[in-house]
């Protein structure tokens, strides 16, 4: 086996090349070893988000003035990948801890809301979650119907229901969308930050189980005469819809860069596979065949990092678009599944058993296809950009 063939390092500088290995080593000491376990058993493993906090992980993506590292965006992208190779369930904590929570206070946070939530949140002694999907609003984020009736002292009560709200049954401070007014549409839709441990939450483990990502937690949260006082709002009244797209363009990039850990940890055991197993005299990897779904796997990664880490360096430049993250996302993603699906074929049986990663990664990597917009939606995303007429 070269390891180097799939590894980022040889494309980063040597700054960026210490930093990946400085996260790979964390994630194969802290994460792998305990990738199988979490996932067979359908543990949320809590002893995972002290080992993020410790290691600078969950903070590192923010601002150094919130108590952040000031991660880079390419930074974000390599460790994102890193945590994706050795525990997708991590990979999707991070996500919503840091991109969809704690980077959401940072933006539009007042002060007070900072200084209570941001430093358990860096530290790993505070789980967050992001309180958006709906039964019926996933995609049409707009069409949500929870709603938050405002009171005569400036709060509110809610009352609604949200699913897959991932860390939703562990979280200890919620970032909560919903409408002040039904009539208004997106514009009605505000945010809220509030603590989980008031009356008027229901909280209860998603229905059956989950196809992948079984070490994460996914519950659905029901609200019933939930009061949120006047000074929860996050940000302005009304302006909710454009905080949750600023969340989910964050948290796309940290799918994309996931997806590509993910595509190469299955290129790797493909390739550890094929080469040590014996077949009719020879090892797999002798044939041709093998060898050229070995080869479209490693060439369809570097294609889909460099989308990521393109993306990445338009963010920091400023220049990012829409397209960049869709394209991402989407090139990263659907890769990603097939890379895993080869791996799975080309263990044969063997693919079929949890005695070998291939499956958990196969199974893990279709909800990276779904959440933070599903691959049709990123789609949609350009098909329109390309049809509609420059202005």
């Amino acid at each position: 086996m070269n390891p180097d063939l799939w590894l980022p390092d040889s494309d980063l500088d040597p700054a960026h090349r210490a930093f990946a290995q400085r996260i790979r080593a964390f994630a194969h000491d802290k994460l792998a070893p305990h990738a199988r376990a979490i996932d067979e058993q359908r543990t949320f493993r809590r002893e995972m988000v002290r080992d993020l906090g410790a290691a600078g992980v969950l903070g590192g993506p923010l601002p150094v003035a919130v108590g952040g590292g000031g991660w880079s965006p390419l930074q974000l992208a390599i460790a994102h990948e890193e945590l994706g190779a050795a525990c997708g369930n991590a990979r999707g904590f991070c996500a919503v801890q840091t991109g969809l929570v704690a980077d959401t206070i940072a933006r539009h946070g007042t002060d007070a809301q900072r200084g209570r939530w941001l430093p358990g949140l860096i530290a790993g002694e505070t789980i967050g979650c992001f309180g958006l999907t709906e039964p019926d609003a996933g995609s049409d984020i707009a069409s949500l119907r929870t709603h938050a009736e405002p009171q005569p002292d400036g709060g509110y009560r809610v009352r609604g229901r949200k699913h897959w709200i991932t860390n939703g049954g562990v979280a200890e401070v919620l970032v909560l969308f919903a409408t002040v007014d039904p009539a208004a549409g997106r514009n009605g839709i505000t945010a809220f930050l509030v603590d989980t441990a008031r009356a008027g939450l229901r909280r209860e483990p998603m229905p059956g189980v989950e196809l992948g990502h079984r070490g994460s937690d996914h519950a659905v949260l029901t609200f019933a005469d939930f009061r949120v006082e006047a000074n929860e709002v996050l940000g302005p009244v009304g302006k909710g819809f454009g905080i949750a797209m600023s969340g989910l363009a964050v948290g796309r990039v940290s799918v994309a860069a996931g997806a590509c850990g993910l595509h190469r940890a299955a290129l790797a055991e493909a390739v550890a596979f094929t080469t040590g197993r014996q077949q009719f005299g020879q090892p797999l990897a002798q044939f041709q065949m093998v060898q050229e779904r070995l080869a479209d796997m490693l060439t369809s990664l570097h294609m889909t990092r460099g989308l990521v880490h393109r993306c990445a360096r338009r963010r920091a430049e400023g220049t990012e678009t829409h397209a960049d993250v869709a394209m991402a996302k989407l090139a990263a993603t659907e890769a990603a599944a097939r890379a895993c699906e080869e791996a799975v074929m080309l263990h044969g049986a063997r693919g079929y058993s949890s005695a070998h990663p291939v499956e958990r990664l196969w199974r893990d990597v279709q909800a990276l296809r779904i959440y933070e917009g599903t691959s049709l939606i990123q789609k949609t995303i350009l098909g329109r950009m390309l049809a509609t007429p420059p202005k």
